[in-house]
């Protein structure tokens, strides 16, 4: 399984956002016009010019009446991406295809895809597809390939300074969420789990239950 792997410990996480704006001044994003709803987190979704998004979720809690739960969302790079498969049953003609990084990469092609865009979103587990009204065409986060080509890491893990976002070879990243899983069960008194571990490419360790890393509606 040759490819990079993220490895995402979300008890490290603080919600600078930075590796969210870090992704959209690479990529030379606009800023998605929102509005305050209630949270701290904006834009309220993944969308045409946010492919990496913070995730603000509160719950009620013993100590201090109220606990956080940050999530920093993006595209998984799944190892047998329910997207591809949905779009080749579509049309068969490379439209979403895998590179040699293990990238999930949405070509040009998928502008062709527009009326059936929706299904292909509901067939991602996370609902990570967005359609970019300006490039008329599929998008989401596509590894910073460029950059990891040529030896450098993603814009959103070269942002992060607690050390929540890790990028590397599969054994690296996989060794290190184990050890983090284990550090985090001595500390959250046997609390914690690795997401998807044989699935994906990026790799979540959370300590309490997976809906909570969920904005409540």
């Amino acid at each position: 399984m040759a490819g990079k792997f993220f490895f995402i410990d979300t008890t490290r996480c603080t919600a600078c956002r930075g590796c969210q704006i870090a992704c959209k001044q690479y990529k030379k994003h606009d800023a998605s016009k929102t509005k305050q709803y209630g949270t701290y987190q904006n834009p309220p979704d993944l969308d045409g010019n946010t492919f990496r998004l913070v995730r603000f979720s509160e719950h009620p809690a013993k100590v201090n009446s109220m606990a956080w739960y940050f999530f920093t969302e993006a595209c998984r790079h799944c190892l047998k991406p329910a997207c591809k498969k949905k779009a080749d049953q579509i049309m068969k003609d490379a439209i979403i295809v895998h590179d040699k990084l293990g990238t999930v990469l949405f070509t040009k092609k998928t502008k062709e895809l527009e009326k059936s865009f929706k299904a292909i979103k509901q067939a991602c587990p996370w609902s990570i597809p967005t359609w970019s009204k300006k490039e008329k065409q599929m998008v989401k986060c596509n590894m910073c390939y460029d950059r990891v080509e040529a030896g450098l890491l993603p814009a959103c893990v070269k942002a992060c300074p607690s050390g929540a976002l890790n990028f590397g070879d599969e054994a690296e990243m996989k060794k290190l969420a184990t050890d983090h899983l284990a550090a985090a069960k001595k500390k959250f008194g046997g609390k914690g789990e690795l997401l998807d571990f044989e699935d994906v490419r990026a790799l979540y360790l959370i300590t309490d239950e997976q809906s909570k890393y969920r904005p409540v509606a």
